[in-house]
This record gives C-alpha cells, structure tokens and sequence, in this order.
C-alpha cells in the first residue's frame, strides 16, 4: 500500500509540476532582460529582434513567437517530449512512447548541464522568454506546459520537420510490436510520394547580371510551420530567415556574409538491426547479452481526466526496440538529438566567410539535411548531408543487417571531405531539390561511382529534372530572374506521361466515339504542360496522373536509387492502352457528378484558404478562398502547392508546399526579396493572419528589411517584450 501510495502521489506531482508559478526573483531578471531587446514589426508583421547580446536575441525572439503562434510553439515541446496523449488522448500512447525511446529527455538533460556558457546563456533565455510571455499573458492557456525547461530544445537539435530518423520504421509498426494486439507485419501500402522537401539553388558571380552569388531558399512544408524572422545582437549576430516554431535559430536564411538553405536528404544515416532474442537476452558475438528493459509511464486524457499506463520499452546496444519482422526483433541505431547539432545549428547563422562556415560543417551532426550555400565572397557549395557513419559496404545497408555480429557495427563517422560535396562548380549553379547529389551541378556534378552507395541513395526526381533544365537555359541572373526560375510552372513528368496516352487514344477506337472524350484528349494533346489556374487541361491531367499513380509506386525498384521517375518510365514502357485510357473516363465521371461538369479549371478547384490556426487545418468551401495555379512537386513543378479534397469540401485545398520563400543577393549591400504563405501571425483576427494570401497565389514577393534604418523607417510598431 506504501508503494502505491508514493506513485500516487509522484504521477500527481508529475502532473502539476507544470503549474508551479513564477518567482520573485524570476519576474525580475525577466523584466531587466526585456529591457535590453527590442521588437519591430514591419508592415508585414515581421519581427525584427534586437538585443544587446546574442542571449538578449533568443529571449527577444522566443517572446515574438509566441505572440505570433503560442499554441504551434508549445505543441512542438508537446510532442518532442511525448505528451501528445495529455492533449489527445489514448490514441496517441504509442506515438509518445516511441518519441520517448528515440530521444532520451535524460541525456538532454545531461546535455544541457554540460553545455558550454555561452550555449547555456542562450538556452536559459530561449525558457525565459516563453515564461515571460506565459506570464505576461494571463489570458492565454497552455494545453500543457505552463513551464518551458531550458534543456528542451535539445530534444530537438537540427530544426528539421522530419528530424527524427526511425529507418521507415513507422508509428503504426512500433505500436503493434508494443501492443497487446500483435499482428503479422505487412509492408506499408502505396502512398503518394512525399511532395514536401525543398528547393535550393545557388548562383555564382559568373552567372549573375551584378557580379554576385545569389541564393535561393524554398522549403517545401506543411503550411504554417515555420514564420519569418529577423535577429540582431551587439555580439556579431545579424540573421533572417525562417525559424522552426520553438526553436531559437534560424533554419533556413542568411546574415551579412553567407546563406544557407536545406533540404531533406535521404542520405542513409540510422539502421535497423536484426536481433536474435531469446528469453529476454540477445545473441551477439555466440554470447548471450541480457536486453535493456526501461519502463514508461505515459499519460493520456479521458472524459474522467488524465489516466496513467505503464508500458516496457526494449533496448539493445544497438538502441531501441522498434519493430518486429520475419519473428526478428528490429532494434534501431541512429543519431535523433545531439549536443553538437545544436552548436552547429547556432555557429552557422554567426558564420562570416565559407572557411568558417565550413567549420560548422566539420561538427558533423546534422543528420537529416543536405546544404545548399552562398556568399559574399562569390563561394557557392553544396554538402549532401553531415553526419554519416563508415560502414562495411559488402552489406546492404538500405535494409536491416544482422545484428548479431560486429562487423555491423558503425566503425568511424566520415569527415567533411568524404562527403558527396561540390565547391564552386564552373557551370556557375548548384541546385537540389529532395533529388541525387549527382546531378547537382548537371554536367559538373559528382560521380556516383565515387562513393558508398549508403552516402546517396536518393533517386531523381521530377523536380530535380525539372530544375537542371530550367538553369541550363539561362546564362545570366538578376534577383528577379532567380525568383522566375524558382516559379516555373512546367510539370515536366505529363512531357513523358501524356506521350502513351495519346498513343493509346488512337490505337483504341471505342474510346474515339465519346465526344467527351474527344475534346478532352484534344485538350491534353495541345496543352503546353505549364500550370495556369484557368487551364482545364491542368485539372484532367492532375486528376488523371493521381489515379495512375498507385499502379506506378507498385513497379517495383531495381535499385536503391531508383524513385517515381524510373518507376514512371518502367509504368509507361508496360502499360496497356486500358489502363492509361481508363482512368481518364474515370475522371470526366468523377468531375461531372462532383461539379456538374468536366470542362472545369483549376484554379476554380484549387484553392488557399485560412481560416482558422487549428493543426488540422480547417476549410469551407463557403468562405473566402483564393486560386492558385501551381501543382504538386509530385510532377516535377518548382513551386510546389500539394492540394486535396476534404469530408466537407468540393474544392481542394492546400495543405503544404511552398512556404518560406526567399531569393538572397549577397554583395556590399544584402538585397533579398521573400513571400510567406499566408501571414506571419496565427491569430485569425490579426492583420498578418493571411496579408499575403494573394501575393502568394501570384508569386509576387515582398523586399526584405535588412538594415536597422530601413526596419525603423518602416516599423509599424517598437517595443519591448511585456509591453
């Protein structure tokens, strides 16, 4: 009874640890240092941080984000921490307690006791920051943490979206390993290629109309994700760009000297392991070894309040247990949270020259994006991810190894020169769009022959093809043209796709007596493939290409690189005349009765509209909604705008893509033009919800305010945190 008292009584201190109140002496450190910084918001309701120093900038910046988007800032710690159950309840138990197996809160802890001073100055000011504002801002309610830690953003290291590696381990395979309800492992089924990712390009003083590199930034996210920033300290620190809500440096952007852009890499940097266990041991070198049990307890709400249920995660020396296939347990190694990606993501926004940036690099700790750089100097470079471990390449590391032996083991990382890199490319432009490092540069790029497969498996893309031949045929750029570059609309995968199928329509004469048809392939047939919101032909073939598109993601891969682009071409070599003419009957059936009509344009379909801040965006086709022209990424278009239908809609609408877009030139003086989806601000009533709505369907962007006289010209409002 004793025992089961003190866990009583430890779950309930553990519950309301979190609304402990602010001290005395808390309040007023806060209150000095929010004397030393200060907040402008320009007319697009960028905040522009300036602090005395670098700590003065993160608490600055931290109080900015939350009047901007308090509740995306603490859903972020919500679910690094694995608490997402305490807020939605027992269907998220096993998304927590795999986030709690792959960061280990402890070692960040330990992390952050250990940091250098300076890094501790910026960590206690990013906590303090939000804990002004929660106390300055009674009205406003955390769904949970009514206490941010210092040590938090070390659960989370590198900034990405996708930072957690599981090795394609997914939620729904991890929970019915842990679960009591075990069933037979399936392989995933088909899935639209992610279309999120980025775009980056880099331009050198050989190729720009000024005689300046140029750089340009063009993360494909889910909507809202990440807002726009600016911060300034005395101590050397002069970054913009896009920050990843909760976190306290810039991601994606720019200072006086360089850029920096990312973009996801499938660079294979964590590995599942097959284990031999018996009887709560596994087998390692003929030894039986005893398995790590540690025990979770998880929280997750209920109609009668928050319940606790205890659950035993597996470990090995490999790392946790993550899945079951084949009766062999998956045991993952990866690199999900580190002290030293956290220094990198910091030292790279205070780089001045490419050695220096270079220096950053060399930590070797990013572990989830590639680089694309520029600078004042006239350097432009491309690194393919960052952290990667030496492995023996007689296994195949792109599926689970044996983990029963040594020679499976990571032997070494490799240093930044062993990287698939490129420096200063004579063609003058880098690109890299979620595509191969090997056709970065086109004809300049490196060869794939140089390296281990496990460095780069990721396959070309249609975007990647798209952009090769999009800054091929330029030979001089200004800033302007670079932004056009980054905007062409042409769906370079219906140059391949629509071939067979008009192909098909001639060899097929039963499908030339419907006139419906007939106007529609004619459509098609002399459709020029770039996007245009009034094109009809745009609406078939998009609707066409995603009801083509399972039977192309089941061609199964020759190799590890292949991707949508082989498997497309591998479609269209063995596709009978049924199956590409079929499916577009099937789409004059499905638009007629959904709009009464075949013959409709897309932008009358595709739609942006915000109308509310929840995670799960909300639409009404009643409401005010804007049209927007452009495409998945999926098909090789630049700016991607992935759409869909939702239970109550007609329209489709926009759930992610282009988000943060900037196009930077570098020289005396830092000229740089941006566009945000939507607006700045997550309060629907604020005039930066949605002020750049329309200028995101045009692709008309906004001049950038670098330099502190121009910012306070335009500011719309000064201030200083708590006021």
């Amino acid at each position: 009874m004793k025992m089961l008292k003190l866990i009583s009584l430890f779950s309930f201190s553990f519950l309301l640890a979190g609304a402990q109140t602010f001290t005395p002496v808390e309040i007023q450190r806060w209150k000095q240092q929010a004397t030393q910084v200060t907040i402008s918001r320009d007319k697009w309701g960028i905040p522009h941080i300036y602090g005395k120093t670098d700590a003065d900038a993160v608490f600055g910046l931290m109080y900015a984000q939350c009047e901007d988007d308090f509740a995306r800032v603490e859903m972020n710690y919500i679910e690094k921490l694995g608490r997402t159950a305490e807020i939605k309840g027992a269907n998220a138990l096993y998304a927590d307690m795999q986030m709690r197996m792959l960061i280990d809160s402890v070692a960040a802890v330990q992390d952050y006791t250990k940091s250098p001073v300076w890094l501790k100055k910026l960590l206690n000011a990013f906590a303090d920051g939000i804990n002004f504002y929660i106390y300055k801002n009674a009205n406003v309610k955390p769904a949970l943490l009514k206490r941010f830690k210092p040590w938090y953003p070390l659960l989370w290291t590198d900034g990405s979206i996708g930072a957690i590696n599981t090795a394609g381990v997914t939620e729904t395979e991890f929970k019915n390993f842990y679960s009591e309800n075990k069933v037979a492992y399936q392989p995933p089924a088909f899935s639209e290629p992610v279309s999120t990712g980025s775009n980056g390009f880099a331009f050198s003083p050989s190729i720009s109309a000024n005689g300046h590199a140029m750089l340009y930034i063009n993360p494909h996210v889910t909507f809202y994700f990440r807002p726009e920033v600016h911060m300034v300290s005395e101590e050397g620190l002069n970054a913009y760009g896009a920050v990843t809500w909760g976190q306290f440096f810039v991601y994606q952007g720019f200072n006086e000297f360089c850029g920096w852009m990312h973009t996801s890499s499938e660079a294979d940097v964590a590995d599942l392991y097959r284990e031999d266990v018996t009887n709560k041991t596994y087998r390692y070198e003929r030894q039986q070894k005893p398995l790590i049990e540690k025990k979770y307890d998880l929280y997750y709400k209920t109609e009668s309040g928050i319940q606790r249920k205890s659950l035993k995660g597996y470990f090995t020396h490999h790392g946790p247990v993550v899945a079951s296939r084949n009766n062999e347990w998956l045991s993952l190694k990866a690199n999900n949270r580190s002290l030293k990606g956290m220094i990198q993501c910091w030292q790279r926004t205070k780089a001045k020259s490419f050695n220096e940036f270079k220096k950053t690099m060399e930590l070797l700790s990013n572990t989830s994006n590639n680089t694309v750089y520029a600078d004042a100097a006239g350097n432009i470079a491309y690194w393919h991810g960052n952290f990667m471990p030496y492995r023996d390449t007689s296994y195949d590391w792109s599926k689970p190894v044996d983990g029963t032996t040594k020679k499976t083991e990571w032997l070494a990382t490799w240093n930044i020169e062993a990287l698939v890199y490129i420096y200063n490319p004579p063609n003058g432009w880098i690109q890299n769009c979620n595509s191969t490092p090997f056709t970065v540069s086109g004809n300049y790029s490196p060869s794939r022959n140089a390296y281990p497969s496990y460095m780069a498996p990721d396959a070309e893309n249609f975007r990647g093809l798209n952009a090769v031949r999009v800054l091929s045929n330029k030979k001089k750029y200004g800033l302007d043209d670079v932004i056009s570059a980054g905007y062409d609309k042409h769906l370079i995968a219906f140059d391949s796709l629509l071939r067979p199928l008009l192909k098909a329509y001639y060899a097929t004469p039963e499908f030339r007596t419907d006139s419906s048809f007939n106007i529609a392939i004619g459509l098609l047939d002399s459709w020029d493939r770039n996007a245009d919101e009034n094109s009809v032909a745009l609406t078939l073939a998009i609707h066409w290409a995603e009801k083509l598109l399972p039977a192309i993601m089941r061609i199964p891969k020759t190799k590890v690189q292949d991707g949508l682009v082989e498997q497309t071409s591998a479609f269209i070599r063995q596709a009978t005349p049924a199956q590409l003419l079929k499916p577009l009957q099937e789409v004059l059936d499905t638009l007629l009765h959904r709009y009464g009509k075949w013959n409709i344009s897309w932008g009358s379909i595709n739609r942006f509209q915000r109308i509310s801040n929840e995670s799960e965006l909300q639409f009404d086709d009643a409401k005010l909604s804007i049209p927007i022209p452009f495409a998945s990424a999926t098909w090789g278009m630049l700016p991607s705008y992935t759409s869909r239908l939702f239970p109550n809609t007609k329209n489709r609408y926009g759930v992610h893509g282009n988000s943060f877009i900037c196009a930077v030139e570098f020289g005396k003086r830092i000229k740089a033009k941006s566009l945000l989806a939507g607006g700045e601000s997550g309060h629907p009533a604020s005039p930066y919800f949605f002020n750049q709505g329309n200028m995101y369907a045009k692709g008309q962007f906004k001049d950038v305010l670098f330099y502190k006289d121009d910012i306070m010209k335009a500011a719309v409002k000064t201030y200083k945190p708590g006021e």
